[in-house]
């Protein structure tokens, strides 16, 4: 069943919002990445490539939803067009005129269709069309009557609404965990409320960017594994004061369903697990790209060679003796998209960023080969740079020597967790050291590491949800059971745990665990009993 038929199993009432962008802090705001392949697209515009591929999107969603519809006898009440168009640069009038046309299309024209944009005059005029609904999105920082003022010059007959009422905001690697305070929100909620204006709470349940799924901002700041968003149920679905003190707040204008309150879901701690070194990214590259390299004259980006997330590894050689340190970096201008890990002959020279650190000194001989690998850290997903090529999007450059002749790596690193590395018992045979002697002692080169752990026997109700931390490990991924949880990144916070639902645990045999470690492993010293992640029963974002 889908999750509209559960919706109106539930009794519940469902405000539909298909895109086909859709932001929400999502790689390139639910865009596909293969549409980069036409470098030139204008996404979320009349482009006709662009048009082509969303009309061939509709066509196969929305006579799903149709059936769905209210009139139909199902719970979707008003379906939204677009998101937030206001805000993007286009102002491309044909671009809504054909969204509108498709939609009536495929979902007929009793159906409600509505615009949300930010609540100013700018962002409703090239936001939304005379045949749609025009409703606007805030938070508490808000003055209320300005907004609503704004959407009455728009609609000056219909319902108040703000269509994302923001109960907290998101996060960025490297900066403070993001909250609202739950007095504030309260406050601003209850006179919403007292104004007779609608509202739905942007978020009023967290939740996660698995894998390689969250977005980013420009100037580039990419967001974390989390989606908590302080919102009033957690990222776990768990019962927090604010959801109380909304509840409270929604009592004194409407009744409230009766009975106890459904209670936070339990944890469960199931401590540490070892784990031992398996390959180099470098070592691994058969089991990593079944298929071989495409060489290529100059760098290609990831969609160039059909890699849409994760990593590519880059391998040339070194047209010059660099016994001492010469700088390598990408021109004409920061080409390093996002984050590039740099060795030379197997020995670590540093990390290139797209932000932080756009040139790097290295050492090597003539004809040694230079390995880039590089980590596509997430799309920009808002604003009008959301054409966010991915991998070395210019030449890179030694002593103003262009590097040329590169043998380019897509790695299929979900093919090899699921298929290879738990296909058989992990093997440490033949593996090297992970770590060299390097230009920064606290590099090793990228390696999976693995180990498994089973669920306690003898306790009711496991598995339980949990959370797995990180201690003393600096910057990767980790898979559990082949599922590809997120991005850990402690050394930058603020979040410090990932989630871990309890559906993609076992009881019925050992859970396995591969982590690939981009940066520094605490067991990289030649201390094994160190080499270990942590399963806890309480998550950690600061």
């Amino acid at each position: 069943r889908t999750r509209g038929q559960l919706a109106h199993e539930l009794g519940l009432l469902v405000i539909l919002r298909p895109g086909p962008y859709i932001c929400a802090e999502w790689d390139m705001g639910g865009l596909p990445a293969w549409l980069l392949e036409k470098q030139s697209i204008v996404l979320r515009s009349s482009d006709p490539d662009y048009l082509v591929a969303v009309d061939k999107w509709l066509a196969v969603l929305l006579p799903k939803m149709k059936p769905l519809l209210y009139q139909n006898g199902g719970p979707i009440i008003t379906v939204q067009v677009e998101n937030e168009y206001g805000s993007y640069f286009a102002c491309d009038y044909d671009y809504l005129r054909f969204l509108v046309h498709r939609f009536r299309y495929h979902l007929g024209n009793d159906v409600i269709l509505f615009t949300t944009d930010g609540a100013s005059e700018k962002m409703l005029k090239c936001g939304t069309l005379q045949d749609l609904y025009a409703t606007v999105d805030f938070g508490t920082g808000n003055n209320i009557t300005q907004a609503f003022l704004v959407q009455r010059k728009f609609e000056p007959k219909g319902p108040l609404i703000n269509s994302e009422f923001y109960t907290g905001w998101l996060d960025h690697w490297g900066k403070p965990h993001s909250t609202v305070k739950t007095k504030t929100l309260a406050t601003s909620l209850y006179n919403l409320l007292a104004r007779g204006a609608n509202v739905n709470l942007y978020m009023f349940i967290g939740g996660t960017n698995f894998a390689y799924w969250n977005g980013a901002n420009t100037p580039y700041e990419p967001q974390p594994t989390s989606y908590d968003y302080d919102a009033p149920l957690s990222e776990a679905g768990d019962l927090t004061k604010k959801y109380f003190a909304l509840r409270e707040v929604i009592q004194m204008f409407k009744e409230v369903p009766e009975g106890p309150i459904p209670p936070s879901t339990p944890k469960f701690a199931y401590g540490k697990v070892a784990l031992r070194k398996f390959k180099t990214v470098a070592e691994a590259l058969s089991i990593l790209c079944p298929n071989g390299p495409v060489k290529s004259l100059y760098p290609l980006t990831f969609t160039q060679v059909k890699q849409y997330f994760g990593y590519v590894l880059y391998r040339t050689t070194l047209p010059q003796d660099c016994s001492n340190p010469k700088p390598i970096f990408s021109s004409p201008f920061n080409g390093v998209r996002d984050r590039a890990y740099v060795s030379v002959d197997g020995v670590p020279q540093g990390i290139l960023d797209r932000n932080l650190m756009t040139a790097l000194n290295i050492r090597g001989k003539a004809g040694a080969t230079l390995d880039i690998l590089v980590e596509n850290m997430g799309r920009v997903n808002y604003g009008r740079f959301i054409n966010d090529f991915k991998g070395l999007i210019s030449n890179m450059t030694i002593n103003s020597t262009v590097l040329t002749n590169w043998t380019v790596f897509p790695l299929d690193t979900e093919a090899m967790v699921r298929n290879h590395l738990w296909g058989r018992e992990a093997s440490d045979e033949g593996h090297l050291d992970g770590r060299s002697t390097s230009n920064s002692s606290d590099l090793i080169l990228p390696t999976f590491y693995v180990g498994n752990f089973s669920i306690p026997s003898g306790i009711p109700d496991l598995p339980q949800d949990t959370f797995i931390q990180f201690p003393g490990w600096s910057k990767g991924q980790v898979w559990i059971n082949g599922f590809n949880l997120g991005r850990y990144w402690p050394t930058m916070g603020p979040q410090k745990t990932l989630f871990v639902p309890r559906n993609i645990l076992t009881t019925s045999a050992p859970n396995n665990i591969t982590v690939l470690e981009l940066e520094f492993a605490p067991c990289s010293e030649g201390t094994p009993e160190l080499c270990t992640v942590e399963f806890v029963d309480t998550p950690v974002i600061s």
